[in-house]
């Protein structure tokens, strides 16, 4: 996975995250929704008709002092836990 920032301030992160489809898209951006912190997070992939964009660019927006950077951060680390527990109650059914 690449990932490239087109943005990053004080409120806002827009990044591109090469390589990824919808599936993934909308689970990050999902977890990032159920932050209280943040205030939107939408992913946008355009197609190659419309400038030649062809990989997402997610855009988060925190509200008060939050980071977005953070905000990532924690997304990122709350789906890598779901992830291994589905993993480990999988493995659990079928042993």
């Amino acid at each position: 996975m690449e990932l490239r920032v087109i943005e990053n301030t004080d409120d806002e992160l827009s990044i591109e995250i090469a390589g990824e489809d919808h599936t993934f898209m909308n689970v990050l951006k999902g977890t990032l929704l159920e932050s209280e912190d943040v205030a939107a997070a939408t992913y946008d992939v355009n197609p190659e008709q419309s400038g030649g964009q062809t990989e997402p660019i997610l855009t988060v927006k925190t509200e008060g002092d939050a980071d977005p950077l953070e905000a990532l951060e924690a997304a990122a680390g709350s789906i890598r836990e779901k992830t291994t527990a589905l993993t480990d109650a999988f493995d659990d059914a079928t042993a």
